[in-house]
Parts: structure tokens; C-alpha cells; sequence
């Protein structure tokens, strides 16, 4: 499916933008880039260049934690993901695109809610088979849509840990899924011609944002920025459910 030069420069633009946030944060890439990509992009091509992305600046960030890693923490969520991945990939072959966008919005606004009230909770204690079952959630998650790290992000600050623990599993778990979503989507020939090319498009865009986004990461407060963020992907998620709700009114009016 061609793309249009509007389209075009909207793809562009969220790819720089969802760089440039994962660059500061180290997340939200996905939910970035699906808030503009669902509306010019089909949801194969959203998952596909989400995943292929993903795995590029999610991956040079686990590098960096390589002497971190606790292989004994990880292994639950990489079990889990690796059984639902294969699930999620088969749900892009029949997905709804308007399900899609709801979807995606509810996830924006939900997370952004949660990570702004910040309620008051005693850490949830929890072992490796609720660490397995996360990590199976998170990937048909991440199979299906490409936001590869959502839901183990969530889950690691409801288990307490602290910041730096949670990015020492919630990245790799990230990258693996990534990877494994792109191995399944290549095998089931999901990947086309034009998503090919929406990629070697995107690719210097990502670059430049994510080398933007390391270098102001040091030079934003913390707090601030996270705020900023959340509100972002708050305001994402409520434009992408109202936008859908415009399209049902259209389409009701013109009945």
C-alpha cells in the first residue's frame, strides 16, 4: 500500500518523536509511534516497523546493562514471551484496525494514569510462575501490536523493585520480544515491499532521534520529564479514542 507525502511526513515525524522519548526514557517507543502510525499505516506495518525499530534502540540500551543482567530474574518473562509471540503474530492476520486503534488508546490512557496517580500500593510478591504469565501477556502484546515491553514495565513497578532493577528486565524482556516477533513476522511473510521501504525511510529519522534523546537525557530533571511524558501519551491515547469516535459518527450520519 503506497503512502501518501502527508502521510508520509506524519510517519516520519512519530518515528522521530518515539525515539527521541525511548531515547530519554527507555520505553514508550511503541506507544509513541502506534498513536500516529494506526492512523497512516496498517496494523501489520505499525507491529512489523515497531518491532524492527524497537529491537534497534531497545537494543543498544541492554548492551549497556549487559554487566547487570540477573539471568535468574529474566528467565519467567523470556519463557512467557517466548510462547506468546507466535499467539500474537496469528492475531495480526485477522485484526480489526479500528480494534487496533481502541486498543492502543486504552493502553495510552490507562498507563499514563497510572503512572501520573501513582497510588499508594505494597509491593504485589509474586514468583516465577506470575512472572511467566506476565511474560505471555506481554508477548501476544508485543506479537500482535509491537509494544513489546507494556505490560512487564507495569507489572516491575507493581512488584516495587527499583528504577534501575526495572530497566534490567523490563529492556531485555523488550529486545527479546522484539526479536522473536520479528523472526515469527518474517517466517509467516509478513513483511512486504513497502514496509521494506517505510523502514530504510524511517531508519536515519530513528537514528536522529535516539542519539537527541541520549544527549538531552542527562541535562532534564528526571521527575519533570516523566510528567511531561505521561501527559503526552494521556493526551495520545484520549485523541486516538476520539478520533475513532468520529469515524462511527461519520459513518452512522451517512447511513
Amino acid at each position: 500500500m503506497g503512502v501518501l507525502t502527508f502521510d508520509l511526513a506524519s510517519f516520519l515525524l512519530a518515528t522521530f518523536a518515539a525515539a527521541l522519548v525511548a531515547g530519554l526514557a527507555g520505553f514508550a517507543f511503541g506507544l509513541v509511534a502506534a498513536a500516529v502510525w494506526l492512523h497512516v499505516l496498517t496494523p501489520v506495518q505499525t507491529a512489523t516497523l515497531i518491532i524492527a525499530f524497537g529491537l534497534i534502540v531497545q537494543g543498544a540500551a541492554v548492551w549497556k546493562l549487559r554487566r547487570a543482567l540477573q539471568w535468574s530474574r529474566l528467565w519467567p518473562f523470556l519463557i512467557g514471551g517466548l510462547l506468546g509471540v507466535p499467539l500474537g503474530v496469528a492475531v495480526l492476520g485477522f485484526a480489526n484496525p479500528d480494534y487496533m486503534r481502541a486498543g492502543v488508546g486504552v493502553l495510552l490512557i490507562a498507563y499514563s494514569i497510572h503512572g501520573l496517580a501513582r497510588p499508594a500500593m505494597k509491593p504485589i510478591v509474586a514468583g516465577a510462575r506470575a512472572d511467566t504469565g506476565v511474560g505471555l501477556l506481554n508477548g501476544i502484546l508485543g506479537g500482535a501490536t509491537g509494544l513489546a515491553g507494556m505490560i512487564v514495565t507495569i507489572w516491575c513497578g507493581l512488584r516495587g523493585w527499583p528504577k534501575d532493577q526495572q530497566r534490567t528486565v523490563f529492556q531485555p524482556v523488550g529486545v527479546s520480544v522484539f526479536a522473536m516477533s520479528a523472526l515469527w513476522l518474517g517466517a509467516s511473510g509478513a513483511i512486504g515491499f513497502d514496509t521494506l521501504r517505510l523502514f530504510a525511510i524511517g531508519l536515519p529519522i530513528l537514528l536522529a532521534g535516539t542519539w537527541l534523546g541520549l544527549k538531552l537525557y542527562g541535562r532534564v530533571d528526571d521527575a519533570g520529564f516523566r510528567k511531561i511524558v505521561l501527559t503526552l501519551l494521556l493526551v495520545s491515547g484520549a485523541a486516538l479514542l476520539f478520533s475513532l469516535r468520529q469515524t462511527d459518527l461519520l459513518q452512522w450520519t451517512t447511513r
